[in-house]
């Protein structure tokens, strides 16, 4: 298997581009297939997991040409996309899946949605749970678990107040929400991500917003429009890859880094407030909104970090960030609490185990929680390098990359292929910037 070795840095240096974000270019290319015309979507994810949502649209009629990071995407209308012969394979995308669901729970046939054997092992309870109570007809293995057979159905519109804050669950919700006859509305008890909201609001669709509660109107309701038309579109920089940078960044005094182009949504910048708590040094510039996303650029320098207590509400706003800032702990001065994140244990991997496994095979002191963990800082003792162990998934991969940078000795990523899932040119970029 092959291995990536990250050898002790001095600092990190440079400019760096990131790759489109993973959520955004999930959403665009979903709606696109179901807008008229034909939509160009720049500086598309470079991702595995975004591509394994282009090759299922394409399998379900629009035609999708990739050219470098532009994607074009042939859209066949609300009411235009036909059955796949095969079954439509979301690879390790659970965005894909569960929103996927959505759009075909409201289709006039049948699909079978499947994955590889991490998404197979991933819930889909809580998606089959509403489209359910929409009329969708949905059967799974153990009633939880993919392949998923979704019977379309002509959908009808609820009020659902969902028990767990999930950005995934209210996409799929809002997108068969588009196939229903009337008004379906979804409160969260948190605020998560709303990236499906600005979507389907700039390709057209009639959405409503009212605090925690967003209500979309049906494409054959009184006011929904009827239809939704082909975009030009530019995705931002992925700010979850960003996080690894700006972690590597903070290790070392001299660092002086700057990314560009960073997408800056609201419902994702928790994770800069979480990292100015600690002392992180980042500066917003340039700051501008395009296409209903706030985008710019984010100046990071080396500095110290004190650490500190993530939970509750702040939870579901940086659960993919959670990874990286649990490796940060052992170099913060009070250490990292993670509390209110079971969730973590559903995700690529149990990254609760992952990280407390691998943390400890680094010469941290680490307790391991059902819902989180927590992580000793400095005065515990240094990190040494060591054999790190994924477990196949991409955030761990490169949480610990940025980790060991900091540590005393090589630390060895096994499997570090993984990170291209989100990130396929992580390892270079980063090499890129150090400075030994």
């Amino acid at each position: 298997m092959k291995k990536e070795t990250i050898q002790r840095a001095k600092y990190l240096t440079g400019g760096l581009d990131l790759p489109g974000d993973k959520s955004i270019s999930h959403r665009y290319a979903m709606l696109a297939a179901l807008a008229e015309g034909i939509s160009e979507l720049r500086h598309f994810s470079a991702a595995a997991d975004c591509h394994s949502t282009l090759a299922c649209v394409s399998a379900l009629g629009p035609e999708v040409k990739i050219e470098k990071d532009a994607v074009r995407v042939a859209g066949r209308g609300l009411r235009g996309l036909k059955s796949s012969w095969r079954a439509l394979d979301a690879g390790n995308s659970g965005t894909t899946m569960r929103l996927l669901s959505g759009i075909l729970a409201g289709q006039q046939f049948s699909s079978k949605l499947t994955g590889d054997d991490s998404l197979q092992k991933r819930p889909m309870k809580r998606v089959i749970g509403p489209l359910r109570e929409m009329g969708a007809d949905i059967r799974a293995r153990d009633d939880n678990f993919a392949p998923l057979e979704i019977r379309g159905a002509q959908l009808k519109p609820i009020d659902y107040s969902m028990p767990v804050a999930s950005a995934q669950v209210k996409s799929a919700v809002l997108l068969a929400g588009l196939f229903a006859d009337g008004v379906t509305s979804v409160t969260e008890p948190a605020r998560t991500r709303d990236h499906t909201e600005l979507a389907l609001e700039e390709f057209g669709a009639a959405i409503e917003k009212n605090g925690r509660t967003i209500r979309i109107h049906g494409f054959a309701s009184a006011n929904g429009g009827g239809k939704l038309l082909a975009k030009s579109l530019d995705v931002p920089g992925d700010l979850s890859s960003a996080v690894f940078f700006i972690a590597a960044a903070s290790l070392f005094p001299d660092s002086n880094i700057l990314i560009h182009n960073v997408g800056l949504n609201p419902t994702r910048t928790a994770i800069l407030d979480v990292f100015a708590a600690m002392g992180a040094s980042i500066q917003i510039l340039g700051p501008k909104v395009a296409h209903g996303e706030v985008v710019g650029d984010l100046s990071v320098k080396g500095s110290s970090l004190k650490g500190g207590v993530i939970a509750g509400e702040q939870i579901p706003l940086v659960i993919d960030e959670l990874p990286m800032l649990a490796a940060l702990g052992p170099y913060t001065e009070e250490g990292i609490e993670i509390r209110d994140a079971a969730e973590l244990r559903v995700k690529e991997s149990d990254r609760i185990a992952a990280l407390a496994e691998n943390l400890r095979r680094m010469n941290a002191k680490v307790e391991e929680r059902p819902d989180g963990l927590k992580v000793s800082g400095r005065s515990a003792g240094k990190l040494r390098g060591a054999e790190i162990d994924p477990r196949g998934d991409h955030r761990i991969a490169m949480a610990f990359a940025a980790a060991g940078l900091a540590a005393e000795g090589n630390t060895v990523i096994h499997d570090p292929d993984c990170a291209a899932v989100s990130f396929p040119t992580f390892f270079q970029e980063l090499n890129r910037l150090v400075e030994r």
